[in-house]
């Protein structure tokens, strides 16, 4: 273990340091409390050997100092007091000190303390080792109960929380974002000719195909069934549907066979609806992802493979006195 010694008299400290050192301990020493505690804030210290009396820092204020400031590594202080004070055995531990001993200190007493703390530093090592594990556990399921299971992609759950800061971050900076509700074309059909378990394989390819386009800042996820989403953060109307468009012809690109479709090419293809916000605007996130979903709709009636933009202009800059007229636009390829 590494041990500090604290003591403003050198013959003591010499003493505690040539039994530590014998018993095979690594040794710091220190000749008041002030170098005491400095030591102890720099280095990672398992055992700590302090007089009471010491100038600057008394042994019961460095106890304290410890105890307050400790993190995972836990320090096992032993105070030394001398025969005459008694009374301050009981003011040491309830100060946080863990043992005594009295002085003048011999090597058995000395080595039967080390022991002592040997076993106590390496339970609190095992303790935070589990305490470590458990968290990591817990961050580990959290992410978990935020990703959709079969394509890895965020869930509904993620999907609100993040919106919700997304907006919440675009009202304080007076910035617009968009979201663009993606369905997968006629996969009830697909589902019915191929399988589910073709079904979930082309799922998974459409969700990493997501992946693949969202670009730094932007963020995929499954919206449920057949659906997915992307989230663009301080996003231009325009960036938005030149994004939608990116994520249609990619998805197209894998030519995922699809003989089941009643029109169009015999691949899989995706719709999209987009939806944005703007700085004064009165919608809610429910509320985009409504739009985006109108948007969506749109494309569906138009033939699919194509994308849709919701646009929602409000007839009063602060959301007062006016009603929103609402528009779909569609692009077809």
């Amino acid at each position: 273990m590494r041990v500090l010694i604290a003591d403003d008299d050198v013959t003591s400290r010499l003493i505690l340091k040539s039994v530590a050192t014998k018993l095979g301990h690594e040794c710091l020493t220190a000749d008041d409390g002030l170098n005491a505690w400095e030591q102890l804030s720099s280095k990672s210290v398992d055992v700590l050997l302090t007089d009471w009396l010491m100038p600057g820092l008394d042994g019961p204020e460095l106890c304290r100092r410890i105890r307050s400031a400790e993190g995972s590594h836990y320090t096992y202080i032993v105070l030394v007091t001398g025969l005459d004070f008694p009374e301050h055995v009981l003011e040491g531990m309830r100060s946080g000190a863990d043992d005594y001993l009295v002085k003048p200190v011999n090597a058995f007493a000395l080595e039967t303390r080390l022991v002592a703390a040997e076993r106590v530093t390496a339970l609190h090592r095992q303790v935070a080792h589990f305490q470590d594990q458990l968290e990591e556990a817990n961050r580990q399921l959290l992410d978990l109960s935020f990703t959709d299971a079969l394509t890895g992609l965020g869930n509904r759950r993620r999907l609100d929380q993040d919106l919700a800061e997304t907006q919440a971050r675009a009202m304080r900076n007076n910035r617009t974002y968009a979201v663009v509700l993606f369905d997968v074309d006629y996969f009830k059909l697909f589902n019915d000719h191929y399988g589910h378990l073709l079904g979930d394989d082309t799922l998974q390819k459409v969700g990493a195909c997501l992946r693949r386009e969202v670009r730094v800042g932007e963020r995929a996820y499954r919206y449920g069934g057949e659906e997915f989403l992307v989230l663009l953060p301080d996003c231009t109307v325009e960036a938005a549907r030149s994004a939608a468009d990116r994520v249609r012809v990619a998805v197209s690109a894998i030519g995922i066979v699809h003989e089941a479709r009643p029109c169009g090419p015999s691949i899989v293809t995706v719709s999209g609806g987009v939806s944005y916000w703007t700085p004064g605007s009165i919608l809610t996130p429910t509320e985009v992802l409504k739009r985006a979903d109108e948007a969506l709709f749109e494309a569906k009636a138009d033939g699919r493979n194509c994308i849709s933009t919701n646009t929602a202009v409000l007839g009063d800059h602060e959301g007062h006195g006016g009603d929103e007229d609402t528009e779909c636009r569609t692009s077809n390829f």
